[in-house]
């Protein structure tokens, strides 16, 4: 019978998280296997509520207390350590905790793995609920991403890891810097499932421009050599038709792009595996609810 863990991170969206838990307990009833959850709670202001554990078909119900705010990529590769380095699991299902990963996927991701042995399910989004403004720069987004960095990267933080490619993911450096785009980068072995995004539980959403652009130029860092290269091309042949006619308006383009990828280049820096081996001393305690 094969183990799952789910790792959910999360600030402050303990009412969603609970109401997300409880949907997962019912998807799963019918399931031949066993799941835990580990919450990593990412400093959150908002104090924990105390829960009424009625999860029958759970396990264990772990939260680790982060010392300090790291971002949800961040404690996605530290409970990936982890669960690694303390648990034992043939599985880790990736999810976040307001309820837009849906848990009814959590299904179909099963039935992949009792017939697909050893390969990384990622579940790519299919129609949004944000207005169609961000939908359209969220749309630009992985276009640039996929001429400059020569990945289409369709999926998020909703997958689900085999045991050996948890190995595999928390040895890569990037994995510290942006969680999607380093499966995409390492990990080959990968299968997908549809599912339309789900609507947050509760609050409002927190999307924003701001956090879409940072998530773009994350995404493309981790990919910076090719970026770097096809930036190369690009301006030399842009150069090549301007060489004629070279003015300070003509060479505003390639100023733009300068500035582009210095960004990618100076983004690229928190890749960073020294932190990421040292992820787990950023533990303030763990705490068992099951």
């Amino acid at each position: 019978m094969k183990k799952y863990f789910i790792l959910f991170p999360v600030y402050n969206d303990w009412t969603s998280l609970w109401k997300l838990s409880k949907e997962i307990n019912e998807q799963i009833k019918d399931l031949d296997a066993k799941f835990s959850f580990l919450f990593i709670n990412d400093a959150s202001t908002e104090k924990k509520p105390n829960f009424n554990l009625t999860l029958d078909k759970i396990d264990s119900v772990k939260v680790i207390n982060m010392n300090k705010n790291q971002l949800s990529g961040r404690c996605i590769a530290t409970g990936l350590k982890y669960i690694y380095e303390n648990e034992e699991f043939d599985h880790v299902i990736v999810m976040d905790s307001d309820g837009e990963d849906k848990p009814e996927c959590i299904i179909e991701i099963h039935n992949k793995n009792k017939t697909l042995l050893n390969k990384t399910v990622v579940v790519e989004r299919l129609r949004r609920n944000e207005n169609i403004f961000y939908k359209l720069f969220y749309k630009i987004h992985k276009i640039t991403t996929a001429i400059f960095a020569g990945k289409l990267i369709k999926f998020g933080n909703f997958v689900c890891l085999p045991k050996d490619h948890v190995h595999k993911l928390i040895q890569e450096k990037n994995l510290w810097n942006a969680f999607s785009s380093t499966i995409a980068k390492v990990i080959e072995d990968r299968i997908f499932i549809k599912s339309d995004r789900g609507k947050r539980y509760f609050g409002p959403s927190k999307t924003s421009y701001f956090r879409l652009i940072h998530h773009a130029f994350t995404i493309m860092s981790v990919f910076y050599r090719v970026v770097f290269l096809r930036i190369l091309i690009i301006s030399s042949v842009y150069l090549f038709f301007i060489y004629d006619k070279i003015l300070i308006l003509n060479l505003l383009p390639l100023v733009l792009i300068l500035i582009f990828l210095t960004i990618i280049l100076l983004v690229s820096k928190r890749a960073n595996i020294k932190e990421l081996n040292n992820s787990l001393k950023n533990i303030k305690d763990v705490e068992v609810l099951k």
